[in-house]
């Protein structure tokens, strides 16, 4: 990052007791380039402003409403204004935020998925594409090193022709639900269809599951069968969901997500068979890549040594034999947007390559939601994948 100064970053959501704003704040300010100066971060004026208390901000740069804040931001000179914002709120409000501020001249970085349904991704990247502005989303499991070499090994052709990938993202959280002490421990809007759009898990955590696969290996989906359960009784929306996938090129695919896997915590991994070599990644074991290959003994590769790939070793920041996980992985996707922020403020052009998600991964983990609903809901063997 060329620029002489921090980025200025402002938050939209995250305020007292939200998890997910901590975690975008602590994997922001990991590298020392990005400082949070203004926010609105409830849409609750009060709870916004105790929650600027918080985190010592000026009182002039915390707001009751996100139109406020881009308005007035938009409204301070080019040496003070944010130079991005963070959108850490529930799915419903993804659209109008991003749109506002984009509008109002803004880059963007968004938690996913990007927005309540896939008409309004669309409207949404035509809005980026419009803007000349930087949109990032923090599909953040792509930020881990070893997930960049098992990228690179693809690339490279270590694995040869790719002809299945299973990707699993197992939870068990939500089973206490069952248990009559246990609901309203859980009760969260993601269950709602009015906030979290068609899906709750496949939305909260099969889009991780599908942004991982479609990272490491390139492929893109041509249909999907997909069954959808909800296992807790009275809720709306599904807690458990399975997919068979046709990948473009004859590979094929195998996706389950779900959060009544009682037992598993945040059990994300991935197996890609290529006809040379397959490789495994488990997210509980994040500093670890194992490589396979027929009548061999099995490699496995360890985040931080010089024999990985640069991009591995570019995403690393401490030696081997310590560990690196979940902030940091945030933090790489939040300092690879940052260059590309730098960039445009600076006025210099976006031609990057940059490595983070992007407005169109978004579009595309909307069309997921989309097939996978449709599918669930359909007779018919197999469902094309939505026109993206």
């Amino acid at each position: 990052m060329n620029l002489k100064r921090k980025l200025r970053m402002g938050m939209i959501g995250g305020g007292r007791g939200a998890f997910i704003g901590t975690v975008h704040r602590m994997a922001a300010s990991l590298d020392g380039k990005i400082e949070l100066v203004a926010g609105c971060f409830s849409a609750d004026p009060e709870k916004s402003k105790a929650s600027g208390e918080d985190f010592f901000l000026n009182s002039s740069r915390v707001y009751g409403t996100y139109q406020e804040m881009a308005a007035k931001e938009a409204a301070l000179p080019a040496d003070q204004r944010v130079d991005f914002v963070s959108i850490v709120t529930r799915n419903n409000t993804h659209f109008a935020i991003a749109k506002a501020f984009l509008e109002a001249g803004f880059n963007v970085i968004c938690d996913k998925p990007l927005t309540f349904n896939l008409a309004e991704a669309k409207k949404l990247r035509s809005i980026v594409q419009k803007s000349g502005k930087v949109f990032a989303l923090t599909h953040n499991y792509t930020g881990y090193p070893m997930v960049k070499e098992a990228r690179e090994m693809v690339r490279s052709g270590k694995l040869g022709r790719l002809m299945k990938v299973v990707v699993e993202y197992p939870q068990g959280y939500a089973i206490t639900a069952l248990d009559e002490k246990g609901v309203s421990k859980i009760a969260n809007w993601r269950m709602d269809p009015s906030v979290a759009g068609a899906s709750n898990c496949m939305a909260d955590i099969g889009t991780h599951a599908e942004n991982l696969a479609r990272y490491i290996t390139g492929l893109e989906i041509e249909s999907i069968v997909a069954e959808l359960s909800t296992f807790i009784p009275g809720r709306p929306l599904d807690d458990d969901g399975n997919c068979l996938i046709r990948y473009k090129g004859g590979a094929k695919g195998i996706l389950y997500a779900s959060q009544v896997s009682n037992g598993d915590e945040n059990n994300l991994n991935i197996r890609v068979y290529g006809t040379k070599a397959s490789l495994e990644w488990h997210q509980e074991d994040p500093n670890e890549l194992i490589v396979k290959v027929v009548n061999q003994p099995r490699s496995v590769y360890r985040r931080g040594n010089s024999y990985l790939s640069a991009a591995a070793q570019s995403n690393t920041r401490t030696p081997f034999g310590h560990p690196e996980a979940f902030i940091e992985a945030f933090a790489n996707v939040y300092l690879a947007a940052a260059t590309a922020i730098a960039d445009e403020v600076s006025g210099r052009k976006l031609k990057g390559p940059y490595d983070f998600p992007t407005i169109e991964d978004g579009v595309h983990g909307m069309a997921f939601i989309e097939t996978v609903v449709k599918s669930a809901k359909s007779n018919s063997k197999w469902t094309k994948f939505a026109n993206v």
